[in-house]
């Protein structure tokens, strides 16, 4: 038997961060998006053979077993598989350690979401094994349980099961949907090298010795995103992690530059960088973006948003997505 269960890339239209508290975690107000990019993960029990329902051409696939279970990933022409690992420090099999129903189980993960690109698609391939694991032996946990097990693998894991578009505080484990009234265009162009998170936010204490113990509330994104109007929206758009990537990567900066140069009405580093969204005002002014950067960017994607969270896209057992 196997389950899979596809979850989506995630942005932040706005990352507040504060002063690093005691436990050395920075302190957030954020509000997450998710994005027609995907990962899927198909969970099946060891007797039985995966098989991935990704539509991308994997360019490459690794595998290891790691104590009982096995691992094994494979990406879209443009995702490099060769950093992920496939030893019991891949959150997925970490997942399936969080909610263990007895057994070995082999795990198959297909990438489309850039590797250390800040759209968490380490965290969506978790939520997706948490969930798949669940569909597959039919356990039917509630969806606080699945969501606190969500939150003990990682601060974006939680919006990785709910998806749609949420905001987050705490550490952004604490997850709670937001009115959205908007559809969202967005032109995504990731780094062929990736920058590590750990620095980024080290980078920003050096850079804000004085930040505050609790960031600014995004109270003006989120009248844009009742109202639905791309241009506010645009306006409000803000990452607290920006100037420490772009001060790490200065090509960032450029990116960004081109991409608003280029027709996009704003444009912002995702996360803790690399990768950098663009907003659009329409399908058409993605295209038109789009285009502008694939003339110095190998790689340029369009995506929509909010899109749903983790949900099940192929399985022998009834189910979908949280409740």
């Amino acid at each position: 038997m196997s389950t899979t269960v596809r979850a989506a890339a995630k942005i932040n239209l706005h990352l507040g961060v504060g002063a690093p508290r005691e436990d050395g975690f920075h302190p957030l107000d954020t509000v997450y998006q998710a994005i027609s990019l995907y990962d899927d993960v198909t969970v099946s029990t060891a007797s039985s053979t995966p098989s991935s329902t990704a539509s991308s051409t994997p360019n490459s696939t690794v595998s290891s077993t790691v104590a009982e279970d096995s691992l094994s990933v494979s990406g879209s022409s443009y995702v490099d598989v060769a950093g992920v690992p496939t030893d019991a420090t891949n959150i997925a099999l970490r997942a399936l350690d969080e909610a263990r129903c007895g057994g070995a189980h082999l795990v198959e993960i297909a990438k489309q979401i850039p590797v250390a690109g800040g759209m968490a698609g380490g965290s969506a391939d978790a939520a997706a094994a948490l969930l798949a694991h669940d569909r597959l032996h039919d356990l039917r946990q509630p969806d606080d349980v699945l969501l606190a097990q969500a939150a003990r693998l990682g601060s974006d894991v939680p919006f990785s099961l709910v998806g749609g578009t949420a905001r987050g505080r705490g550490r952004g484990e604490v997850v709670e949907p937001i009115v959205d009234h908007g559809t969202w265009w967005w032109v995504v162009v990731p780094a062929a090298v990736g920058l590590s998170t750990p620095e980024v936010y080290r980078h920003f204490d050096r850079l804000h010795p004085d930040a505050p113990a609790q960031p600014a509330e995004p109270t003006e994104l989120l009248a844009a995103l009742a109202r639905g109007e791309p241009v506010r929206l645009a306006r409000a758009l803000h990452n607290d992690l920006q100037e420490a990537a772009v001060d790490l990567r200065p090509e960032l900066g450029d990116l960004i530059d081109r991409g608003e140069a280029g027709g996009a009405l704003r444009g912002m580093v995702s996360g803790s960088g690399p990768t950098c969204v663009f907003l659009c005002d329409s399908q058409e002014g993605s295209a038109e973006v789009l285009a502008a950067l694939s003339a110095s960017y190998d790689v340029v994607l369009s995506a929509v948003g909010p899109v749903a969270g983790a949900h099940v896209v192929d399985m022998h057992q009834v189910g979908t997505g949280l409740r």
